[in-house]
């Protein structure tokens, strides 16, 4: 299992984290999705395709940046 960290924009309050980690946290491949607000960050465990994050990120209302460092 691997683990990819996406900066994500737009997050601003608890709200906002629940509905990321509700949409990615569905999608076929992902173990676990984990969103750091105060840095504005997602942390995907499992062998989902980044396409499918983006997706997952944007249908919650929010954007992929990119990958974190």
């Amino acid at each position: 299992m691997s683990t990819t960290t996406y900066r994500v924009e737009g997050m601003t309050c608890n709200h906002c984290v629940q509905a990321v980690t509700r949409e990615v946290s569905a999608l076929p491949g992902v173990d676990e999705a984990v969103v750091d607000l105060q840095a504005r960050t997602l942390a995907v465990s499992g062998d989902a395709a980044e396409a499918a994050v983006a997706a997952a990120v944007e249908e919650a209302g929010y954007a992929l940046a990119a990958q974190a460092s």
